[in-house]
């Protein structure tokens, strides 16, 4: 499913050069569940967006799905993060203006999805995790667990083949994160898709088959369980 070959990005700091992902080769297989873990500035975050085709690496390949995506144009890295990969974010990422059901229908919307079509697989989405009676409500109107909810809603709807999620408990208080936390679990081992956590969280990341740490840019262990 994910294929890296030495991937290695550099960002400028100042005069200084820093190495966030030094060389990095890792494969992924097609409904694994894996956590990378490692103390802040390894590269976790920097690893995900790579994976997400949301940041170009500076050398290195990328094969996602058997196809090297590595010299895509922004518009085919587009169309492919669109139609396979979806993305959890920390701090939810929901559009304010928009209530609930808006910020879902926003990549069906994208893809050109007819309008009865996103009606139903919106309200379906919505009705799975509990959100029917919040559809119609702003996200400053709903609790952390709940954006969170909208938020994985959102990032499921296209049906994709990996869902990435970046500290997806950090602002969450235990009782909602361990509800986030078997969703996206539930969505890994009844659907297959893969998952693919970054944590801090020692815990949260053991529960994982497969558990990376990263220190200095580079995979310090592969564990799997």
């Amino acid at each position: 499913m994910i294929h890296l070959e030495g991937i290695r990005r550099d960002f400028r700091l100042g005069e200084q050069t820093v190495h966030a992902l030094a060389g990095i080769d890792l494969d992924i297989a097609a409904g694994e569940y894996v956590s990378i873990m490692g103390p802040s500035g390894s590269g976790k975050s920097t690893l995900l967006n790579v994976v997400a085709l949301l940041d170009r690496p500076d050398a290195g390949s990328y094969a996602f799905d058997g196809v090297d995506v590595t010299a895509f144009d922004d518009d085919a890295l587009a169309r492919v993060r669109r139609e396979n990969i979806g993305f959890v974010f920390q701090f939810f990422h929901l559009i304010p203006r928009l209530t609930a059901f808006q910020n879902v229908e926003v990549p069906l919307v994208l893809a050109s999805v007819p309008v009865a079509e996103r009606r139903e697989r919106v309200n379906e989405a919505l009705a799975s995790l509990d959100l029917s009676s919040r559809a119609h409500h702003r996200p400053n109107e709903l609790s952390g667990g709940q954006r969170q909810r909208v938020a994985i809603a959102r990032a499921t709807i296209m049906r994709p083949k990996v869902l990435l999620a970046d500290e997806p408990t950090g602002n969450l208080d235990s009782v909602s994160g361990r509800q986030v936390i078997e969703i996206i679990e539930n969505l890994n081992a009844a659907n297959g898709v893969t998952l693919i956590v970054v944590t801090h969280d020692s815990a949260m990341g053991s529960r994982a088959s497969r558990q990376l740490r990263l220190v200095d840019g580079r995979i310090d262990s592969d564990q799997r369980r």
